[in-house]
């Protein structure tokens, strides 16, 4: 199984019908991160799953995304953050509240945060287009963590929009968080959720 990513100019395998790789999306379904358990990826394997995610489509190739990564201290370090923060937003909560939010990136033991982050380009790709691209970085994370044997969960959050949190994570001002992906092993099997009826949101154009 080839899993190392391919050179410039290096030959592709040619497109082809591949029954496993649907199989694969169709059972795909995030884990709740109230799920998720040790362990989390090794150093190998958090290096292709950051590498697999960097294969979206991205115009011009302006790679307008990046990552940040909590594992072991940084994530309780990182917790103090958001511990501070929300006890001065929110001065009359309870303090087992408090404590909630200084543990959310305990919850996995694999947190990475994709960041947003739009470059100036003189033949004019919109950011728009750029930031569909960190999405689609988000996506591929979830698949290539599941495909690596874990459990996966794109949240957002009120930390992801927070200025003083943005500062902590020290995003410039032209960037934003497209999400946190929590990445660890699941404890439990996982069940189907609500799906839309796909035939209700189609429309086949005509002139």
């Amino acid at each position: 199984m080839k899993t190392d990513a391919p050179l410039k100019n290096d030959c592709l395998d040619a497109v082809q019908a591949s029954p496993e790789v649907l199989s694969f999306l169709s059972q795909r379904r995030s884990t709740l991160v109230k799920l998720m358990q040790n362990p989390g990826p090794n150093e190998h394997e958090l290096a292709l799953i950051l590498r697999l995610s960097a294969r979206v489509p991205d115009h011009r190739k302006l790679s307008p995304w990046r990552f940040i990564v909590f594992q072991g201290q940084a994530r309780a370090d990182f917790g103090e953050h958001l511990a501070k923060k929300f006890a001065c937003d929110c001065p009359d909560v309870e303090d087992a509240r408090v404590d909630f939010e200084r543990e959310r990136f305990l919850r996995a033991p694999l947190v990475v945060g994709v960041v947003s982050s739009p470059v100036d380009c003189p033949r004019g790709t919109p950011k728009w287009e750029q930031e569909l691209s960190a999405g689609a970085v988000c996506m591929n994370m979830l698949l290539a963590a599941r495909a690596s044997g874990f459990a996966a969960q794109w949240l957002t959050e009120w930390y992801a929009f927070d200025p003083e949190i943005e500062r902590a994570l020290d995003l410039a001002a032209s960037e934003r968080m497209a999400g946190f992906i929590y990445i660890g092993s699941c404890v439990e099997p996982l069940t189907e959720r609500a799906r839309p009826e796909v035939e209700k949101i189609i429309k086949y154009w005509s002139k």
